[in-house]
């Protein structure tokens, strides 16, 4: 582990690898380390992967033109989204909700909330009011970032009504929303609470990244509830990042600059690992699309 951790971006080397403590169920990957992901999904890629494609999304529509993201592109749009979110009050330790469709902007969520040190928890698009309030107030979320609407076959599925809804039931409130508008249904935003995605980003500046610990959570998933209350798991950051490079060259056999798709969504754990975090870690080129209904 030490060898793959070793051509990472590192702001402070660890003190041991792997710390643990079987009684107490303490263990620390990369303990006492500092990094932050995002560095060595973007900045590293800059110098010489900026122009390489690193998302490819395919529409459910097949009449629809696919969207191409360069590393560079990601990078600018990554850093304006992050730094919308800090002048929103965002900052490292914050759990921020993601309730998007299929779509680029959920990943520039992701890395976004990454690069403050903010915890993200995607929520699954197809997830109704009831099952989001629960993890609205299991969580804590300080902000919910939506998608106005998805798109199935023959029809457009409203989401803003749904968070609405959530936030009525939750016990907790956020304290504010920002919604990406999507031309096919445009939301209708209280104000004082929801913020247009566009409009922050048009003001926004590119943002640094915030080191965290090696041992701090990237983000919490919940189990899907149907055996009781869901279940948050929190995947801390520096054993995760080493943990998916390895697996892509030893499961996948994959190289940089190689195309990787994965059949899932990022609502779900093999979403996380393998839509957003492990190519893009590797430099790959994936390919995003919705297995689904929901783009």
């Amino acid at each position: 582990m030490a060898e793959i951790a070793d051509t990472f971006i590192w702001k402070k080397k660890w003190d041991k690898v792997l710390d643990w403590d079987f009684d107490s169920v303490d263990i620390k990957w990369f303990k006492n380390a500092k990094l932050n992901i995002t560095e060595n999904i973007l900045e590293k890629n800059l110098k010489d992967r900026g122009d390489k494609t690193a998302i490819i999304w395919e529409p459910n529509d097949p009449t629809e033109a696919s969207i191409y993201l360069t590393y560079k592109e990601l990078y600018e749009e990554t850093c304006k989204f992050s730094n919308a979110l800090r002048e929103k009050g965002i900052k490292k330790g914050d759990r921020v909700i993601i309730y998007m469709p299929m779509i680029p902007e959920a990943v520039i969520a992701m890395l976004a909330c990454a690069r403050l040190g903010a915890i993200h928890s995607v929520v699954f698009g197809g997830f109704a009011s009831s099952e989001l309030a629960v993890r609205i107030d299991d969580c804590n979320a300080k902000a919910i970032v939506a998608g106005s609407c998805g798109l199935e076959p023959g029809r457009i599925v409203p989401y803003k009504p749904l968070l609405d809804e959530a936030i009525y039931l939750s016990k907790h409130k956020p304290d504010f929303c920002i919604v990406y508008q999507r031309d096919e249904l445009r939301a209708q935003l209280i104000e004082g609470r929801d913020f247009d995605w566009n409009e922050l980003v048009s003001k926004a500046e590119q943002a640094d990244c915030v080191p965290i610990r090696g041992e701090d959570p990237l983000y919490i998933l919940y189990t899907s509830g149907t055996t009781g209350q869901p279940k948050g798991v929190i995947r801390p950051v520096g054993g995760h990042l080493v943990s998916l490079h390895w697996t892509m060259k030893n499961f996948y056999d994959v190289q940089p600059g190689e195309v990787f798709w994965a059949a899932s969504d990022v609502g779900w754990v093999v979403g996380h690992s393998y839509i957003v975090y492990a190519p893009l870690v590797l430099s790959l080129i994936h390919i995003s699309e919705p297995t689904r209904l929901l783009s």
